[in-house]
């Protein structure tokens, strides 16, 4: 079975790291554009960054010049390395993948189960 799986969440001081995983587990022949997005409690999941299959990368403003996101397409995985932590970071974080092939079938939209990120001041 095909399925998203985030590991790295925690809780961190303001002004800490936090490195994020997620890996496709299963078959997977090929993984188009995934993504990482978080949802802080009362407020609307929002998306963090994301990272086509050739690399290219986009972030929303408030994480900017102090998240990065990558990706090893040998081992399905995409990473959200967090430096600069700030209290408003709090939330749960989730990957997704936008679509990919496994034993000749597409799967779209897929999502991680989430993993708690909590920055305290």
């Amino acid at each position: 079975q095909v399925q998203l799986v985030e590991s790295g969440g925690g809780l961190v001081q303001a002004g800490g790291s936090l490195r994020l995983s997620c890996a496709a587990s299963g078959s997977i022949f090929r993984i188009n554009a995934m993504a990482w997005y978080r949802q802080a409690p009362g407020k609307q999941r929002e998306l963090v960054a994301t990272i086509t299959s050739g690399g290219s990368t986009n972030y929303a403003d408030s994480v900017k010049g102090r998240f990065t996101i990558s990706r090893d397409n040998a081992k399905n995985t995409v990473y959200l390395q967090m430096n600069s932590l700030k209290p408003e970071d709090t939330a749960v974080y989730y990957c997704n993948a936008d679509s990919l092939w496994s034993y000749g079938l597409r799967y779209n939209d897929l999502w991680g189960q989430g993993t708690q990120v909590t920055v305290s001041s």
